[in-house]
């Protein structure tokens, strides 16, 4: 059992509060897991031949402008045992000089507007150490975890990353996620823990690099993955809703005029501005839902 959120802005005061709701309806979740939690959000993007890396040590003391300057990058930013750091290079460039410099350290996310901050403990715990009430942007995904299939760690936790700009969390539990992680093994997608949702990740940074579109790599889901799950994505554009077609896990969403939000319960979203006012339903059973930055531009 696990919690979701999502938040996404569609007005520039939402966007610049993003951080602070995104805490609230993180914390309405703490009942639904205890053991860790993470967010994935999407703000200041970078320029054009630019990269911004989100990099994990468990070394509180970790020296990051260090680690930034043997990458050829700068340090943007830290938040406990995380870091950004902007680097001169195309994505694939900067993270082999991660792995050539520092193979030891962890690459939670890569590309031009992600950052994924996630740890273990009580969600109300990490969003104060993390100090995520500052942050702004445009969308985000939120996560807490109560492990059932892997061991309760800071890689462990969602949001995963396989593919720039791309996480995905997750609440359920898929069946056949070994034989789907041989078969992504085989196409050069590499996996960094034995947790299914990072699987379904990589599943659909697959599909995306075949040429699918977002929702068409999400109706793939729905042929290639068993199991019972809700998804909820998040890409630089925005971000969509999956549920499987028996939707046993549960999931609302709910919109105004100024946010999307989605949540595992309603009560983490009754805790937004306007959340009377706003539309709420039941997302559908194998209908994928999605929300595109152009279309609110």
């Amino acid at each position: 059992m696990c919690g979701i959120v999502g938040l996404f802005a569609k007005s520039p005061e939402l966007e610049e509060r993003l951080g602070v709701h995104l805490v609230h309806m993180l914390a309405q979740m703490s009942d639904r897991g205890p053991d860790s939690a993470g967010v994935a959000v999407y703000r200041d993007p970078v320029p054009d031949g630019m990269s911004k890396l989100t990099l994990y040590s468990p070394d509180l003391a970790e020296d990051w402008k260090a680690v930034a300057s043997s990458i050829g990058g700068e340090l943007d930013s830290t938040r406990s045992s995380h870091a950004v750091v902007v680097v001169p290079a195309e994505a694939a460039e900067a993270e082999a000089r991660v792995r050539a410099a520092r193979d030891e350290l962890r690459i939670m996310s890569a590309g031009r507007v992600i950052e994924i901050y996630k740890d273990v403990g009580l969600p109300e715990e990490f969003a104060r150490a993390f100090e995520l009430d500052d942050l702004r942007g445009t969308h985000a995904l939120g996560h807490t975890r109560m492990a059932t299939e892997s061991r309760v760690t800071t890689e462990g936790s969602h949001p995963f990353s396989t593919g720039l700009d791309l996480c995905l969390v997750h609440n359920g539990s898929l069946s056949n996620h070994n034989t789907l992680r041989r078969s992504l093994r085989r196409e050069g997608i590499e996996f960094q823990t034995e947790n299914d949702t990072e699987v379904a990740a990589g599943y659909l940074e697959w599909r995306l690099r075949e040429g699918a579109s977002l929702e068409q790599a999400l109706e793939g889901c729905l042929d290639d993955l068993d199991g019972f799950y809700t998804f909820a994505v998040g890409t630089a554009d925005g971000f969509a809703v999956l549920r499987d077609p028996i939707a046993c896990k549960p999931a609302v969403l709910a919109e105004t005029d100024d946010w999307v939000a989605m949540a595992s319960e309603s009560h983490a979203i009754a805790v937004l501005p306007g959340a009377d006012d706003a539309r709420m339903w039941e997302p559908e059973p194998g209908v994928v839902y999605v929300w595109d930055r152009a279309a609110v531009a």
